[in-house]
Formats: structure tokens, C-alpha cells, sequence
């Protein structure tokens, strides 16, 4: 599909109002050839036969045509209004709904401003086209004709000489329209790349403050700033170049009216009236040639949108769901990577992991950082697709299950915590929206986060900044983990999640973990060994293989990387003394 086509797609649906508001359009401009008209007979019949009597008629026929032109163009108006707005919904609904379908790889090569710029100034030029310019270059098609025609039944050699300066416009409007779609493309380039560094510099101010690097940024802005200004001139000397020719060739049409149309009536070949009459379409005839570079102009840049829209509309993301995917209300939560390989960018990510997990059992994974800890969960979740070897969830491939089901059955706390600008009840009850407060407040509870959420100013309803603003990283990663527990998954994620936290907390969170369903498989991402001991199976992760697995005590006394990491984050405490030592603590925690 061509972006044009993609384009009607959307204006298919309104093409009963779009046939309308054109037809509306054709009898304004059939009604505009009638008050010239009658200037005419007023100036032949009444003033110079003295024919007075048909004075009150025919001003009543002027009033009258220039009340239903008024009329007729407010409708139009409202009419190709409306159309536009509503094929403008339904195109950013569906664009949207495809950004949401798109995978990790999109987003990680998109910047969110250029995606902005697609769902605001792209999608404005396209509706500016549909609500203004197509009934304009319509009407002034209409008008130029009927004029022109008009012109032709008064006198065919003044007409024809008004037709000599067609072909330079036409000349003119071509040059033109090759030059501008260039000019436009960059333009619209631009302004996306100064909307993607003005969103991510927003986003980003704390870090901009942190570092004083305000003086830096602005620099940066400046050069940005520097480009999409020399964009906007650079197509502005191109409108420059062509809209005075484009005036010249619209007055010569007033030349020639004024001194070949002056001649003929001196020499009786038409009426004063006639020439009254022609005078009156003179301006039928001069705007559509004044307005013809401003067209190319706006047609232009509604095409330059389209094309970048559905560019990005177009893009398939590499992870999709099956059409007919395999559902399930409730997973049992058995796990196995089968000879998983991931590659990404012509670099081996993660290469031949296989484990095996039952129902219900609790998974750490610890490795160095970059070690492909985080993406074993993503290839788990689908968020990537494995480049060999099958990742099974019930014994069935991650591939052949609805993609949304399988994930709905999924809780994660991502490492990388997102709030959203909402209630902290609203940011645990996201995965659950139907959910009661008792079972928000329960989640929170578990997750440690009920007490600094009781001591905000608005509790529950203390509504967070954007990507969580005004919170510590701790209680960001508290309010993360109730989201995942709400869910009540099959299948648990952590990822880093208590990093945050202070030892207390998270062995409180541990114990709590242990409170949750027996049948909910867990898998603890974590750098401190404390999270992660007492898992059914650790998993040690260096360079994207598993190098390690078994259980603590099998780890420690095996001497590895593992043993090794022990011994960094203990020191040297014999390790009977150590495990005395953590039962006591439990004991009197509990």
C-alpha cells in the first residue's frame, strides 16, 4: 500500500460528507458568476437604456445570491470540519494502537520526540488539508473556469488572450512543486529532531541540573534551534522566488483587461457593461493564479506527513502474536530455555542457556553487569524473539501462545522503574483496574510500601510526577514490585527490584515472597547475594552464558564466580556461623 492509499483509507469513511461539502462548493461557485452578471445588465439596461424599473429585481437578486453564498459556505465549511476532525481521530487512534503493538527493537532505534511529531504536527498538516485546502483548490478551480467561460460568451479574443498567461503559470507551478518537496521533507526532519531533544532535555532536567550542564544544553538547543530556522528559510526563498511571479501573472490578467478590454469597448465591440461584467470575474481569474504557489505550498506538506506517518505506521514489529495463539485463563508457571541463543546487531547477547524450572519454584540470577541476566527474562516474556533454541512456558514454545494472554499471566518489576503521572493507587492497580483498594493496600503491604504511603500528605491518592518524580528510588521500586504482586501472576519477575532498599526492608520483602501462592513461579534478577539465596535454583550468569547453577550451598562450596561473589559481599565469616547468624535475625524480624 502507498502512503496516498493508506491516506483515502481514512477519508473512505467520510466520503458522503466529503461528496457533499463538494457539491456545496459547486454551487458557490456556479452562484459567484451571477452578481458579476448582473453588474452587467445593471450598467447596459438600467443606467445607460434607462430601464429603472428592473433596478428593485435586480437588487434583490444580488442580495439575495450573496445571502445563499454566505450560507452555503458556513454549511462547507462545517462540513469539510467535520470530516476532517473525524478522519483525524481515527488515524491517530490507529497509528497509536500500532505504536502500542510495537516491540522493544522499535522503540530502541525511535526517539519519543520524533514520535510526538508524528501524533501532532504531521497529523495537523494532514488535517489542515482535508478541512481547507482541498475545497479551496476545488473552489478556485470552479471559479477559474466558470469565469473563464463566462469570459468567453462576452468575447472570444479577449479571452483568448487572457488564456496566454496560463502556460507560465503552469510552468511556474511545476518548477515550484519540485523544489518544495525537498525543502518540506527537511523541514519536517528538523522540526522532529528539535521536538526529540527538547522532550528528552525535559525529561532528562534533573541530570542536566546534577552535572551544571545547563550552558552545554543550551549550546546544543542552539544548534538544533540553528537547523530547523534554516530549514523554514530555506523553503521561505523558495515561496519568495515564485509567489511574485505568480502576482506578476495575475495583474497581467488586469493589463490585459484594463487595455485590450478598454479598446474593444471604445471600439463597440462589447458594452460597457460587458466589460463591467468581465472586470467582476477578473478576481475568479486572479486568485486561483495569486494562490497557486501557497497550494503547492500546503499540498506539499500534506504529503511530506503522510509519508513520514506511514512510514512509521508501516513498520511490522518482529514479535507479533499468533493468529490463532494458544490461551490459557491461568498458567501452571513451568519454565525451560531449550538451547536459547539471542542475537542482536551482529552481537551474541545471550548463547546456548538451558535450564529448567517447575511450577512454583524460586529462580535467582546473578552475573556481572551486561552478563544477559535481563534479557533471559525479556526472551521469557517476548518481548525479544530468541534467535535459536525455544523458550517453553507449560511446555509449550513462548511463540505459539497469545501474546497478550501469555503476558497478562506475567507480573514484572522492571530494573528500569515507570511510573505514570497518576495516584499511587492507580500506579499498583494498573495491572489489575477493577481491583478493590483493600487488595491495592494488600499488595502495598507486601511490598513494603504501605507505611511511606500512609505518611505522604494524600496517601493513596498523592498523585506522582512523571516516570514518578518526587519519590526516592526505594520507594519508586516498592510501589513497582506491589504493581507486579496485584497481579497475582503465574509467573513472578524481579529484576533488581529491592536494589534500592536497605537490608531491613528487603528481608522483609523476601519473607513476604514466600507468603505468595505456591504455584507462582519466581525469577529474582539481583547483584546482592541476600536476595537470592535461598532461591530452589541460582543461575550465574558471565558474557551470556550460564557458567554457574545449582543451589547456594552447592555454589559456595563449589569455589566459582559465585563463591567468589560470596565472599566480596560477607568477607570472610565462615559460612556455618553466617547461616547461624541470618536464622537469628529472621527469627527476631519475625
Amino acid at each position: 500500500m502507498t502512503p496516498m492509499k493508506w491516506f483515502y483509507s481514512f477519508l473512505k469513511k467520510y466520503r458522503k460528507l466529503m461528496v457533499l461539502g463538494l457539491a456545496l462548493t459547486t454551487v458557490v461557485a456556479a452562484l459567484s458568476i451571477v452578481n458579476p452578471y448582473i453588474a452587467g445588465i445593471i450598467v447596459d439596461d438600467v443606467i445607460k437604456d434607462g430601464n429603472y424599473y428592473l433596478l428593485p429585481k435586480l437588487i434583490l437578486c444580488l442580495l439575495g445570491v450573496t445571502l445563499a453564498i454566505g450560507i452555503l459556505r458556513f454549511l462547507y465549511q462545517i462540513v469539510f470540519e467535520t470530516a476532517s476532525q473525524g478522519m483525524l481521530y481515527d488515524m491517530r487512534g490507529k497509528v497509536y494502537r500500532k505504536l502500542l503493538q510495537e516491540d522493544f527493537a522499535f522503540y530502541n532505534k525511535k526517539r519519543t520526540g520524533d514520535l510526538m511529531s508524528r501524533q501532532t504536527g504531521d497529523m495537523d498538516a494532514i488535517r489542515h488539508f482535508v478541512a481547507l485546502v482541498i475545497y479551496i483548490v476545488y473552489q478556485s478551480v470552479l471559479l477559474f473556469t466558470f469565469a473563464l467561460l463566462m469570459v468567453f460568451t462576452v468575447s472570444t479574443k479577449l479571452a483568448l488572450c487572457m488564456l496566454v498567461v496560463l502556460p507560465f503559470t503552469a510552468l511556474a507551478t511545476y518548477r515550484q512543486s519540485k523544489e518544495v518537496r525537498p525543502a518540506f521533507q527537511r523541514n519536517r526532519n528538523c522540526f522532529s529532531s528539535l521536538n526529540a531533544f527538547v522532550q528528552e532535555n525535559v525529561s532528562g532536567n534533573r541530570v542536566v541540573k546534577a552535572f551544571a550542564k545547563e550552558d552545554y544544553e543550551i549550546e546544543k538547543f542552539n544548534k538544533e534551534n540553528d537547523k530547523f530556522r534554516d530549514a523554514q528559510i530555506s523553503a521561505s526563498r523558495i515561496w519568495m522566488k515564485y509567489v511574485p511571479v505568480f502576482e506578476i501573472l495575475s495583474y497581467a490578467l488586469t493589463v490585459v483587461l484594463m487595455v485590450y478590454g478598454g479598446y474593444m469597448a471604445i471600439r463597440g465591440e462589447i458594452t460597457l457593461g460587458d466589460l463591467v461584467k468581465v472586470n467582476g470575474y477578473l478576481w475568479m481569474l486572479n486568485t486561483p493564479l495569486r494562490m497557486a504557489g501557497w497550494w503547492i505550498n500546503d499540498i506539499q506538506n500534506f504529503s511530506t506527513s503522510v509519508e513520514k506517518i506511514y512510514a512509521t505506521y508501516s513498520e511490522e514489529p518482529k514479535v507479533y502474536s499468533p493468529h490463532a495463539g494458544v490461551v490459557h485463563e491461568r498458567l501452571k508457571g513451568n519454565v525451560e530455555f531449550r538451547n536459547v541463543s539471542y542475537r542482536a546487531d551482529d552481537e551474541d547477547i545471550v548463547m546456548d542457556i538451558n535450564f529448567k524450572v517447575k511450577a512454583g519454584q524460586t529462580v535467582g540470577i546473578i552475573g556481572s553487569t551486561g552478563s544477559g541476566k535481563s534479557t533471559l527474562m525479556n526472551l521469557l516474556c517476548r518481548f525479544y524473539d530468541t534467535t535459536s533454541g525455544e523458550v517453553l512456558l507449560d511446555s509449550v514454545n513462548v511463540k505459539d501462545y497469545d501474546l497478550y494472554n501469555m503476558r497478562d499471566n506475567i507480573g514484572m518489576a522492571m530494573q528500569d522503574v515507570f511510573l505514570f503521572s497518576d495516584t499511587i493507587e492507580g500506579n499498583i492497580a494498573y495491572g489489575r483496574p477493577s481491583c478493590t483498594f483493600e487488595e491495592v493496600k494488600r499488595a502495598a503491604i507486601m511490598a513494603d510500601a504501605n507505611h511511606f504511603i500512609m505518611n505522604l500528605p494524600e496517601g493513596y491518592d498523592t498523585i506522582v510526577g512523571e516516570r514518578g518524580v518526587g519519590l526516592s528510588g526505594g520507594q519508586k521500586q516498592r510501589i513497582s514490585l506491589a504493581r507486579a504482586l496485584l497481579k497475582d501472576p503465574s509467573i513472578l519477575i524481579l529484576d533488581d527490584t529491592t536494589s534500592a532498599v536497605d537490608m531491613e526492608t528487603e528481608s522483609y520483602i523476601q519473607d513476604q515472597l514466600k507468603t505468595i501462592k505456591k504455584d507462582c513461579t519466581k525469577f529474582i534478577i539481583a547483584y546482592r547475594i541476600s536476595s537470592i539465596k535461598d532461591a530452589d535454583l541460582i543461575l550465574v550468569m558471565n558474557n551470556g552464558r550460564i557458567i554457574e547453577q545449582g543451589t547456594h550451598d552447592s555454589l559456595v562450596a563449589a569455589g566459582g564466580y559465585y563463591a567468589k561473589a560470596f565472599r566480596n559481599q560477607y568477607g570472610e565469616i565462615p559460612y556455618e556461623l553466617l547461616r547461624d547468624e541470618e536464622k537469628k535475625q529472621q527469627r527476631s524480624f519475625a
